[in-house]
């Protein structure tokens, strides 16, 4: 079939596979082409858990390409059909193990839901067979629901303010129209549930089940993925249910630590255009003046470059960029003063007519076009393709 993005609001509901690979391809070249210092130690297992797309996936590009780690994949995607596409993570996934084998780096994925019990034994098994155990877990999982495990009782989250409605500008991706819109305080079960959803619950279940089946290695380290903001995107995200879910990350990160053998941080990214972040009422707008703020001041990162630094900055550096709360802090750039004024500063004279004057909107679509495989260089969007792929997930 001729595959084109259909995208209706913030989200594209089909994928290119050829485009995805390339994307992949291109994401291991620029980890390929960087310098790793390993003196200060370097993962060899890691379990990726949340995988195939955004921070997950150059996690485990990184891992691998830069440090030659084994790696188990776990992620929860759509398979195509003769008839529809699958879903991007699904071929973002199948590119990276085929490359990967083809380097012959260990690559092996499950293709499950990672909340359940099952599914955690099941690749419990899968280490003990095949890696013995693992030195390094990453906790990236975006989901708008969970099944909690003991209770069996599903939980939604919500993208909601706290304490008071909000009013924000917002862009229409659609129409590029900017308009204000009001955004009602979520209640204490709505909180909840995204606490229950979003927050580090599920990352302790993780780390208990991998210590209790002696595969975690004895000082393993453990990262789970957050972004903070400033004045801008903070009533939508860090003071907001998010924010909320991202605070107990905190807690559990310091439980973890004080009752098992690990180092276990919380680890704070800057803003990217993924599935999740695009569904956030004020970040559209805000990543589109973000990019032209911080391309002209060079110093623009995507999931991958900021994964690198992540990775030998940080998480493999004597010395880690740490903030008073022990986070790992990779956001630094987009936090700088002068630069979120001057995105402050456009974000108030922005309006429908100036957009492309005041932001890098351009740049925001092609970034969320290519987190489905669209818009990539060297890639025939006019040849017809195949929605199904070789892979060989478990």
């Amino acid at each position: 079939m001729i595959i084109k993005p259909k995208v209706r609001g913030f989200i594209c509901i089909n994928a290119h596979p050829t485009g995805c690979a390339e994307n992949v391809a291109q994401q291991i070249d620029y980890i390929k082409a960087q310098d790793f210092d390993q003196a200060n130690g370097r993962p060899k297992n890691v379990l990726i858990i949340g995988a195939s797309t955004g921070y997950g996936l150059a996690s485990r590009i990184t891992a691998a390409y830069g440090f030659g780690a084994k790696t188990l994949g776990l992620f929860f995607e759509k398979p195509g059909s003769e008839k529809r596409t699958g879903s991007a993570g699904y071929y973002n996934s199948a590119a990276f193990d085929s490359q990967a084998k083809a380097d012959g780096l260990y690559s092996k994925s499950i293709n499950g839901d990672a909340f359940s019990n099952q599914t955690k034994e099941q690749v419990i098994e899968l280490i003990k067979a095949d890696m013995g155990e693992v030195d390094m877990v990453v906790y990236s999982l975006a989901s708008p629901r969970r099944t909690d495990p003991l209770t069996g009782e599903t939980h939604m989250s919500t993208l909601k303010p706290i304490g008071k409605t909000h009013t924000t500008k917002s862009l229409n991706t659609d129409t590029k129209i900017i308009s204000e819109v009001s955004v009602e305080a979520a209640n204490d079960d709505e909180i909840a549930d995204t606490i229950k959803v979003m927050g580090g619950e599920d990352w302790a279940l993780w780390i208990d089940a991998l210590s209790d089946a002696d595969v975690l290695a004895d000082g393993a380290k453990t990262v789970a993925y957050t972004y903070i903001g400033d004045k801008l995107t903070k009533p939508m995200y860090g003071d907001a249910t998010i924010g909320k879910a991202k605070e107990h990350l905190d807690v559990t990160a310091a439980d973890l630590n004080s009752r098992l053998d690990v180092d276990a941080r919380v680890s704070v990214l800057k803003a990217v255009v993924t599935q999740a972040s695009a569904a956030i009422p004020v970040m559209p707008l805000y990543l589109s003046i973000l990019f032209k703020e911080m391309k002209l001041a060079g110093s623009q990162e995507g999931c991958i470059e900021q994964l690198y630094r992540l990775f030998t900055e940080c998480v493999y550096s004597e010395n880690p960029r740490l903030d008073q709360d022990n986070r790992f802090r990779v956001d630094e750039l987009e936090l700088k003063p002068e630069m979120q004024a001057k995105v402050e500063a456009a974000w108030a004279k922005v309006t429908s007519e100036n957009l492309a004057e005041l932001s890098d909107y351009d740049g925001y679509r092609s970034e969320f076009l290519r987190l489905f495989g669209f818009g990539i260089e060297g890639v025939d969007y006019d040849a017809d393709v195949s929605p199904l792929v070789e892979e060989h997930f478990i």
